[in-house]
């Protein structure tokens, strides 16, 4: 009997001595990453390149970048969470500015512009990017947008119906979507930051653009703008307002007179009804067209080429053109 409760006190030692050693082990690495963290952070700034030029948007200021000399002004807004959508749309910008003047927008906690304190609403995004178009004197115009930018431009297109000549959208969002309603855990994401914990988990995986048109310099800087605006507080805002913006978009649609042009993921496996969701947002619309395309969500990055010679073709039949 007493051999036996030695045992069991021999073992519960050496269980609490392993345990202790574990969570010693963890403390030593979540102190490692950091401080590496907050020691690398404070480094990469002097390493990021400017670009384009700032504007003064409520009192920040707002990176935008102007491409080409043609007679159609079109804007590019990013998907949510674009490091750098200046860089991300480089190889598309360099497309479509041979015969286009093109004006990527950085909204404000994207690539080169502020952060901001005021709340992510829809409403608030599309008045910002409106105000930095205003003093660019940008006045009729394309929009181009990827991702939740499409949701956003819906909003944009019907309180600026005047100005907008048609919707481009890149694999974008529509009102109705399924599992927009997420709860994200924003407060641990945030602590992850902190601890260094993404910045080691974006080392590890990588920034997915092997083999696509960017060059070394340009994923570098992505790579150093992404350690710099992920989960930062408006980062964070915008992510937390994904579901009450898609909740506020519900039943809403383009301008039923603006032409409409979707480039769509032909097969989405996370969305069957992914096609079938953009062709009825583009029956909405008097002039609609879905064209898919194979690949994943960040279309432009593999399909730059074609999706300007389509956008081109399909101008062509339209009065888009400034008169």
């Amino acid at each position: 009997m007493r051999a036996g409760k030695a045992i069991v006190r021999t073992s519960l030692r050496r269980a609490l001595i392993v345990a202790g050693a574990v969570g010693t082990l963890l403390a030593v690495g979540l102190t490692t990453t950091t401080v590496v963290n907050a020691v690398s952070t404070e480094t990469e700034k002097d390493r990021i390149e400017t670009y384009g030029r700032t504007v003064s948007v409520d009192g920040r200021s707002m990176n935008v970048v102007v491409s080409g000399e043609g007679d159609q002004d079109l804007v590019l807004l990013p998907g949510f969470g674009t490091a750098s959508p200046a860089l991300d749309f480089e190889p598309l910008v360099a497309e479509l500015a041979q015969d286009h003047r093109v004006i990527v927008v950085e909204p404000f906690g994207y690539g080169l512009s502020d952060g901001t304190e005021r709340a992510r609403t829809t409403d608030n995004i599309v008045n910002e990017i409106h105000e930095a178009l205003q003093v660019l004197e940008v006045d009729r115009y394309v929009v181009m947008g990827h991702s939740i930018a499409g949701l956003y431009a819906i909003e944009y297109a019907n309180r600026y119906a005047d100005e907008v000549t048609a919707f481009v959208g890149i694999d974008s969002s529509v009102p109705g979507q399924p599992n927009m309603d997420t709860v994200f855990p924003t407060g641990l994401l945030a602590a992850a930051k902190n601890l260094g914990l993404i910045r080691l988990v974006a080392h590890a995986s990588g920034d997915g653009l092997d083999g696509l048109d960017y060059d070394d310099d340009a994923r570098e800087q992505m790579s150093l703008l992404s350690n710099r605006n992920s989960l930062t507080p408006t980062y964070l805002d915008e992510m937390n307002r994904i579901r009450t913006n898609f909740a506020d978009a519900a039943g809403t649609g383009f301008p039923v007179a603006l032409p409409v042009l979707l480039f769509v993921v032909a097969d989405n496996a996370g969305n069957p009804d992914w096609i079938d969701l953009h062709e009825s947002q583009a029956a909405e619309v008097d002039d609609g067209t879905v064209i898919p395309l194979d690949g994943e969500h960040y279309l432009h990055h593999t399909h730059a080429p074609e999706i300007a010679d389509d956008f081109r073709l399909w101008e062509a039949d339209r009065r888009l053109l400034v008169d």
